[in-house]
């Protein structure tokens, strides 16, 4: 294939030579079904390791909830007690890597992975207007190495900056204004973002934000700037089987230009859909697609709020049917979000319900929008088992609880009747 970029910077592609795809025959039923088989939720990663799963389906996104560990039950039927080990075991583990955000991911991916989240630039530039130079955050951050270095096994925040003491520097009212009560989180981070150190839960579990540091000499990634743009590019495609540029540049933080050159480095074509939207797509998924047909029968899953079939493109929007456009909870209608208030229950890659878990009666309680199904109910009835047996719980994120989720709970009661 060629591949050239116009003057104004778009991409066209010539001597593609991959079956064709009317525009109108990728209609939105046809792509949700395609987004589900792409991100493995078919069945088709039944029996997957951790480490397959997420680089089929990509990284799990993680802000202290559950996610993660739906996102491999869902998939591949793991449960919680081999997803901490192989946290243990280093076969996955949680970074900062796209748009600085912490996410899951398989040990063939940190090194390249992790250079995507550093952005000591704009932490210096915080520090900066506080008084802070990069002498004094080079110092602390040997430092911390040294402590680490002499200590007995991971250390915490608060252990460490009283093993600090005056090293680490109080910023006063202005700092907490800035989100940087002290120096020691940046230096925490900065040491973390060059792999020089790592963050375990003090617990070993991923769905609660209590963490200790330790050493880490992790080699740093071969890749430089312009291939580790390329590489999540192609890594975004595959992940989604498509996507517009918009929905990527929100998934990875690049600019327009670093997007385009992106793209064109991994020979993406364009193509048009039924609803109006053009996805770049990679050429062998191109072909897949031409090939796809949707599975006849019903295939159900209940995915958090932050499942990768939601969050890469961020288009729970587009994973409703006509019919169900106008479906409201607590007077907000649910297609007009960016982002769902409650969990999704699907079909093929179509929102047919959403849910919440409601630990003080152990159960989980959804709404339907056309009511249950025997496949269904037998899902939600094996959901409920997994989060009883495995979690205690399903947080959306570390400080979520039944109390805060409890007027959802009940909105959701009572649409279901």
């Amino acid at each position: 294939m060629t591949i050239h970029v116009s003057s104004s910077g778009s991409l066209n592609t010539a001597g593609f030579s991959a079956a064709g795809l009317n525009a109108a025959d990728l209609t939105p039923q046809l792509l949700r079904a395609w987004a589900w088989h792409r991100q493995g939720l078919d069945g088709t990663l039944a029996g997957a390791t951790t480490e397959e799963v997420l680089a089929r389906a990509g990284w799990a996104r993680s802000v202290g909830g559950a996610n993660p560990y739906l996102t491999l039950f869902a998939r591949a039927g793991i449960r919680r007690d081999q997803v901490d080990q192989d946290v243990l075991d280093l076969r996955i583990h949680e970074l900062p890597t796209a748009r600085g955000c912490t996410y899951v991911l398989g040990r063939e991916d940190f090194g390249w992975a992790l250079s995507l989240g550093k952005n000591a630039e704009e932490a210096f530039r915080v520090l900066g207007r506080l008084g802070v130079d990069r002498g004094e955050m080079t110092l602390l951050e040997e430092q911390i190495l040294h402590v680490l270095s002499e200590a007995e096994g991971p250390m915490d925040p608060k252990q460490l900056k009283d093993e600090l003491g005056e090293s680490v520097r109080n910023l006063g009212e202005e700092g907490k204004k800035k989100g940087v009560a002290t120096t020691l989180p940046t230096a925490l981070g900065l040491l973390q973002a060059d792999g020089r150190i790592r963050r375990l839960p003090v617990n070993g579990r991923l769905d609660q934000q209590r963490y200790a540091y330790t050493l880490w000499a992790l080699p740093p990634g071969t890749l430089g700037p312009e291939d580790a743009r390329t590489e999540l590019i192609g890594r975004y495609l595959g992940w989604t089987g498509g996507a517009t540029l918009k929905q990527s540049q929100w998934f990875t933080g690049f600019t327009v230009a670093h997007s385009k050159a992106a793209l064109a480095g991994v020979g993406a074509v364009e193509q048009p859909t039924a609803g109006g939207d053009v996805l770049w797509m990679l050429p062998d998924d191109v072909e897949s697609l031409a090939a796809f047909g949707p599975p006849e029968e019903e295939q159900i899953q209940l995915l958090a709020g932050t499942d990768s079939l939601v969050l890469q493109r961020r288009n729970s929007a587009d994973l409703f049917a006509e019919e169900d456009r106008d479906k409201k909870v607590l007077n907000s209608t649910l297609a007009l979000q960016a982002d769902l208030p409650d969990h999704p229950i699907l079909d093929r890659g179509r929102i047919i319900g959403l849910w919440q878990y409601d630990s003080g009666r152990a159960r989980i309680a959804y709404w339907l929008f056309h009511g249950p199904t025997a496949a269904a109910k037998q899902r939600i009835a094996e959901v409920e088992a997994w989060i009883q047996e495995d979690l205690g719980d399903f947080r959306s994120f570390s400080l979520d609880s039944v109390a805060s989720r409890q007027e959802r709970i009940d909105a959701l009661d009572a649409a279901n009747g």
